[in-house]
């Protein structure tokens, strides 16, 4: 008798472990385009072509691999529009025995998964998704005893797991972190690496044309979409990552220029979040290449540590904290985000340049995401919760179980610092010295007041001075409250006037 197997969007691999207990004679490989995956929040166009797309190649590869695969499309008429939904009328189809599936990403599609017993009665065996080097109980365990959960020292756990940059039970070259070595600000360079583009095929130019049908509402932009919507073609890219790109990556990971929307980044997380690459696969290639010779240990262990650390921490936080996470507001913050948000028309130009990129590509390297555009909402007081909710819609490669704790605990403070010690936070400066935007906007970086003033200088202040009873005492800001308050009352009154003039600006926004 069959065996029913469901494959969500975003477990486009081979080696899914619900495939791995079954057998290709008994097996029945059911793929979903739902409605109510696509429009729960207002994705960025080419999120879901990106998504629909690799979807549709990979049930293709599934075949040709010998499976058989059951695919609901989208525009099919008699598409019920959710997973419980044509996960029903397979079962009318096919009439299995079990159904077997690999564990949910995020908490909804997980809650879905467990009401599949009780709603269809037959047995559900749910797998651990073995694409994920810790497990909920592996992280469960490391969190309990513990009462800071400081992603370092859970990073270290990893790398002492897995081996990797490790030699005789210590870190490669006695250092188990070179952050502090990859802040180097980047120079337009003739020479620098591009990522590889793919030409949308056939299958993906009828995705392209859905798309642009049902979602024209959707922010974001269709031209030029050329991202990989195969393993093959990630593959491909990856590739070309390590021989050409990782080398400098380390150097200036932090680095942004006006016109490079991807200096010397992978642009490989879309692809590891969907499942079309191995993460253990890629830190292993990593460590390679160290090994080799051929690129140095700063960017090795950067690239490594963004995968191994902060991609599995992140998840075990979204899991251990649970559904009501979300709602978490520590500073009480209630902005709505201005309206250009959804444009990329403002005059600051670092906002400009990494919101306009943004809607362009559906991608932004992680400093643009933190310190330019979180930077800013964390200032003007945006509610956490549309933060997050804009970074789910707008991004690529953003799926809650990441994108949750890096936006609302990492660049938000929503969490209190549960996920981060202190607010990341900045005036104007640091976005000056790690880019070029500051040289071509109408305000000018070293001015605090006055109608050409920056706006993040005194939204800077300003928000140190509003939150001061409950960031007070926080000891990585003692030196900035310092400098609060070695200021003139005046100057104080002058900074926080100009903020205010700001914020009641974007209003009118």
């Amino acid at each position: 008798m069959t065996v029913l197997v469901p494959v969500l969007g975003d477990q486009l691999s081979f080696d899914l472990s619900s495939l791995a207990t079954v057998s290709q004679q008994d097996a029945i490989v059911l793929m979903m385009e739902v409605s109510d995956e696509t429009t729960y929040v207002r994705h960025h166009k080419q999120k879901l072509v990106y998504i629909i797309s690799a979807m549709r190649h990979h049930a293709q590869a599934l075949r040709e691999a010998g499976w058989r695969v059951d695919y609901m499309r989208l525009d099919n008429p008699d598409n019920s529009g959710s997973f419980t939904g044509e996960m029903a009328r397979a079962i009318e189809r096919h009439d299995p025995r079990q159904i077997v599936v690999t564990e949910a990403g995020e908490w909804r599609v997980s809650a879905m998964l467990d009401s599949w017993e009780t709603i269809f009665g037959l047995p559900v065996s749910i797998c651990r998704d073995n694409r994920f080097i810790c497990s909920h109980k592996e992280f469960e365990a490391w969190a309990s005893d513990r009462r800071e959960l400081t992603m370092e020292f859970f990073y270290r756990e990893m790398r002492r797991k897995t081996g990797l940059l490790m030699q005789d039970g210590k870190p490669a070259c006695g250092r188990w972190n070179f952050d502090k070595d990859n802040r180097k600000p980047a120079k337009p360079d003739l020479l620098m690496p591009r990522p590889l583009r793919f030409p949308p095929d056939a299958i993906t130019q009828e995705v392209i044309a859905l798309v642009e049908m049902r979602f024209a509402d959707h922010p974001g932009s269709l031209e030029g979409f050329d991202y990989a919507v195969t393993a093959a073609d990630a593959e491909r890219q990856a590739a070309s990552f390590f021989a050409d790109t990782l080398p400098q990556f380390g150097d200036y990971e932090d680095a942004m220029l006006t016109g490079e929307r991807f200096l010397w980044h992978s642009i490989l997380s879309p692809y590891i979040n969907s499942g079309l690459l191995d993460p253990l696969d890629l830190c292993r290639r990593a460590e390679a290449e160290f090994r080799a010779g051929r690129a140095p240990l700063n960017s090795v262990e950067g690239y490594i540590r963004q995968i191994l650390g902060w991609r599995e921490y992140m998840r075990g936080i979204y899991w251990r904290e649970g559904p009501g996470y979300v709602d978490r507001n520590f500073l009480n913050h209630k902005r709505s985000l201005p309206g250009w948000f959804w444009t990329g028309k403002t005059e600051m130009n670092c906002l400009h340049q990494a919101i306009g990129q943004t809607l362009a590509t559906a991608h932004a390297h992680h400093i643009q995401r933190l310190m330019v555009i979180g930077n800013f909402a964390l200032l003007i007081g945006a509610d956490p919760k549309q933060v997050h909710q804009w970074y789910l819609e707008i991004y690529l490669d953003a799926y809650e179980w990441v994108e949750l704790p890096n936006t609302l605990g990492m660049s938000q403070f929503g969490d209190g610092g549960l996920l981060g010690s202190k607010p990341y936070i900045s005036s104007g400066a640091y976005i000056n010295r790690m880019s070029d935007y500051c040289g071509a906007c109408r305000y000018a970086v070293k001015e605090r007041v006055g109608e050409d003033a920056c706006p993040f200088n005194a939204l800077y202040w300003d928000f140190l001075a509003r939150h001061r009873d409950k960031l007070g005492d926080n000891h990585r800001l003692a030196m900035p409250y310092r400098t609060w308050d070695r200021q003139t009352s005046d100057d104080q009154t002058a900074t926080r006037r100009q903020a205010k003039s700001f914020l009641e600006s974007l209003n009118r926004s």
